[in-house]
């Protein structure tokens, strides 16, 4: 087992020191841990934040096993304590908060106030909509990253990061969502939420420009 002091160490000669001091005080909210969030959650924990909230109301099933950060071992699971588990086999300092059940409109601002970046990571629009909604209105402090397009088996390289606002940030090819003729890839979800994580480690550094 190692030490805070060891994995401190070697994060900081990795992203040197002035990268680290900033890091090592970030807080990041994921909301939804499927394909997107599950993979987001474990790349913020390997860069060493301060404090990650996760937030999701499903439980892990056989069909995630394709695309998402989970083992067989957690199919029941409640996703929020399947991920718990998981980061804390890379990270086991790491601050987390966790709530289990549906993010409404009603709830969001409460459930987020404390994280100045946000990561959508919804598979159904409607909620994906209503959650984008209710961040820009009820949180002006917040930057909040989406998720858009990152179905098929097309061009890794369709996948961008866009600023389409102020605080509004949105990940993915703009086009290919998940429905019954489209595929779903783990290497095509996890592009995607590789720029999440990326777009979420550069605001935390105070990088607002794409």
């Amino acid at each position: 087992m190692i030490t805070k002091e060891q994995f401190e160490q070697a994060l900081e000669e990795r992203q040197t020191k002035a990268v680290r001091e900033k890091l090592r005080c970030g807080k990041a909210a994921i909301a939804g841990l499927g394909g997107l969030g599950s993979n987001i959650a474990l790349m913020l924990a390997r860069t060493g934040i301060q404090k990650l909230m996760l937030a999701d109301f499903d439980c892990v099933d056989i069909s995630n096993l394709n695309r998402q950060a989970y083992t067989i071992d957690q199919i029941g699971m409640e996703k929020t304590k399947a991920m718990e588990q998981l980061i804390r086999q890379v990270n086991p300092w790491i601050e987390l908060e966790f709530y289990q059940g549906r993010i409404t409109n009603e709830n969001a601002a409460s459930l987020f106030q404390e994280y100045p970046v946000i990561c959508e990571a919804f598979d159904d629009p409607e909620a994906k909509a209503e959650f984008v909604s209710a961040v820009l209105e009820q949180l002006p402090e917040s930057f909040l990253i989406s998720g858009n397009g990152m179905a098929g088996t097309y061009s890794s390289n369709l996948i961008q990061t866009k600023k389409m606002m102020g605080r509004l940030y949105v990940c993915g090819d703009g086009t290919h969502e998940i429905s019954k003729e489209e595929s779903l890839t783990s290497a095509r979800v996890s592009i995607c939420a590789g720029h999440e994580a990326n777009m979420a480690v550069r605001l935390l550094l105070g990088e607002t420009e794409i």
